[in-house]
């Protein structure tokens, strides 16, 4: 048997200096792969249930329920174990548990977003044009518009009448259900659409929903395929067309969220951002127990549209939930916030090999190398971000190493590829230190994304250690 053959100098300063970054494959044991495919089970079963921001939030107060949350009541005592959740208008959730340190000590944010690019019903939607039915829509977010034709659609969200009763809609999610559709030119006849540029090969206004062509039998109208779909609506839902001004309804696509590969180990599903991170901030507070700092997890809209608005992170919900906490010990919101930190809880773009001259390989996320912590994003010059100081991020890596939770870092691509934002900057304004750490995907804001089983469990694991430390 031959003798184990001593390292050189040279490999054992490799292993002491050198930065390492390895497959979770050739990490993780059979037994901790077994834990992570069952976890996921759980994430895809919320992905088919959520793909709306008002989906996502009845889902995760469900869960939140199940495990002895209770309504936030503003003026309510509070104390250490004490589980709560505030709903924000169906379409935004706050969640917390009262931690054992005193509240100035601050708290533990992890903060995502539940809305999804889609597209979205214009307030007067229903036309007929040559015997045909559509919905007029106006795209959500950043899309490659040309993805969302030739594929089926759903039809999520609410329509509230005149007085006041509203009606749930969910129409192409159930088998026996119909689906709908944007139709597209016949690559026979596509000579000029095909020389256009790539983001005008289809244009915002043919992004029109194909909903019917059988007319009204007894009407001689020229808008009687419209009038059939009227008749339709009004007969399931008891609406009128008058009530579209009144609701909120979006085209998502049909897909359930599936297993891609032979090894099954990737997922593949609409709405991955920013619910893949969305989803493990919600299982994290669920298994936080009575933490020593006070964990918050909060679900917010419009980030996809600038997190605008009174469900979007630019809104002070947050704030004033922070400070009606802090008042139920006598404290001041912002000196809880001052003390606080947050792990802004969204994805980044996973090196794709087909694509690479968009990346810098060294400072991109990979698939299976876990989470992914994102210092700053933005664009160019850093436009529209919020960095990290050396400290928190120092701060963030004890933690991850200490808890063995698989992460990596990563840009957002090259420095004048492009870019983006997310609610982290929102989150910094208030004076907490904050950084992005979330799960890398390929295909981002695509009908349909895909994410690495590990790097989804990992992104749970990230948000309950932080939540969990001393």
């Amino acid at each position: 048997m031959s003798e184990k053959k001593e390292k050189s100098a040279g490999e054992l300063l490799r292993e002491k200096l050198v930065m390492k970054s390895k497959n979770g494959f050739s990490k993780l044991s059979d037994e901790h792969l077994a834990v992570i495919d069952a976890y996921c089970e759980g994430y895809k079963a919320y992905l088919d249930a959520s793909k709306t921001e008002r989906e996502a939030v009845i889902a995760a107060v469900a869960l939140a329920e199940e495990n002895g949350f209770i309504p936030y009541v503003k003026g309510m005592a509070l104390k250490a174990g004490d589980k709560v959740y505030l709903n924000n208008r169906g379409k935004a959730l706050l969640m917390a548990v009262i931690g054992t340190r005193p509240i100035t000590d601050g708290v533990t944010i992890a903060a995502a977003h539940i809305d999804s690019p889609r597209l979205d019903l214009k307030p007067v939607p229903l036309y007929e044009n040559t015997e045909l039915a559509y919905f007029d829509t106006r795209y959500y977010g950043g899309i490659k518009k040309y993805q969302w034709t030739a594929i089926p659609l759903a039809l999520h969200g609410v329509i509230v009448r005149k007085d006041g009763t509203s009606v749930t809609v969910n129409i192409g999610e159930d088998d026996n259900d119909p689906v709908f559709c944007i139709t597209d030119l016949l690559p026979h006849l596509g000579r000029e659409q095909m020389s256009r540029t790539a983001g005008d090969v289809v244009r915002g206004e043919s992004l029109d929903i194909l909903i019917g062509s059988r007319p009204f039998k007894d009407d001689e109208g020229s808008d009687a395929v419209k009038l059939n779909i009227l008749n339709i609506l009004n007969e399931k839902y008891g609406i009128v067309e008058e009530d579209f001004l009144s609701a909120e309804l979006e085209a998502v696509p049909t897909y359930k969220a599936k297993d891609i590969g032979f090894d099954r180990s990737l997922i593949g599903a609409y709405g991955h951002d920013d619910r893949v991170c969305a989803y493990p901030a919600v299982t994290a507070i669920l298994d936080a127990g009575t933490p020593a700092y006070t964990a918050v997890t909060i679900l917010a809209d419009k980030e996809e549209t600038g997190s605008a608005g009174n469900t979007g992170m630019q809104s002070a919900f947050l704030e004033y939930f922070i400070d009606d906490i802090a008042s139920a010990f006598g404290e001041k919101g912002h000196h809880v916030l001052s003390n606080s930190i947050c792990l802004s809880a969204d994805v980044n773009a996973a090196l794709d090999p087909l694509y690479p001259e968009v990346m810098v390989a060294t400072n991109a996320a990979k698939v299976n190398h876990g989470v992914c912590i994102t210092k700053y994003t933005g664009g160019g010059g850093k436009g529209s971000t919020s960095d990290a100081s050396a400290e928190y991020m120092g701060k963030v890596r004890s933690i991850l190493d200490a808890n063995d939770v698989l992460w990596q870092t990563g840009e957002l691509g090259k420095v004048d590829a492009g870019g983006g934002g997310t609610v982290a900057q929102f989150i910094a304004n208030m004076d907490v230190d904050t950084v992005d750490l979330g799960v890398p995907v390929l295909s981002m804001h695509a009908p349909m994304e895909i994410v690495s089983k590990i790097d989804v469990y990992m992104a749970h694991k990230a948000f309950l250690a932080t939540m969990k430390r001393d």
